[in-house]
């Protein structure tokens, strides 16, 4: 029983990282839009100084590029939270029925790793190289472990219960 309200708290905890995320941009707006401008335009860029494609600095993609971020930390926090609430009320039910309510949470760790490694990680550090400039590398470290933590939350969200 106590492996299963240990799985409740650690979906909790991805939902409250999700959700605190997404908080802490919209109430940090105009830092977090100069932010991703700083990323997208690629500026400071003095290891690689060359890009296989365009820099962006036009107001349009970079509010996107915020929107795309935000949204995806919200749903982290609502799926995630979708998935301890199910954790939760089938937390002394058989087996069978608890495994088969690990669904969202699941998927909430999963999301997850989607925004922090394929937006930070993927897009942001390797398209946009972010990486090279002091306050981008900061944010891949982050990200890294943002989104190694709730993959390793999944694994363990994941393995059966007997």
């Amino acid at each position: 029983m106590a492996i299963r309200y240990l799985k409740i708290v650690l979906v909790v905890l991805v939902a409250l990282e999700g959700l605190l995320y997404a908080l802490q941009n919209i109430v940090n707006l105009d830092a977090a839009y100069q932010a991703v401008l700083y990323v997208v335009s690629m500026q400071d860029h003095s290891i690689y100084p060359a890009s296989l494609g365009p820099s962006f600095e036009n107001p349009v993609f970079v509010w996107t590029f915020l929107a795309v971020i935000v949204s995806g930390e919200i749903l982290v926090g609502l799926i995630a939270s979708k998935g301890a609430w199910n954790l939760w009320t089938s937390r002394n039910a058989a087996a069978v029925e608890f495994n088969a309510m690990k669904t969202y949470a699941i998927l909430g760790c999963g999301l997850a790793m989607v925004v922090w490694f394929g937006l930070f990680n993927v897009v942001a550090g390797a398209y946009f190289q972010m990486w090279q400039t002091a306050a981008g590398a900061l944010s891949l470290e982050g990200a890294f472990q943002y989104g190694g933590l709730s993959a390793l939350i999944m694994l363990f969200i994941n393995m059966a219960d007997d």
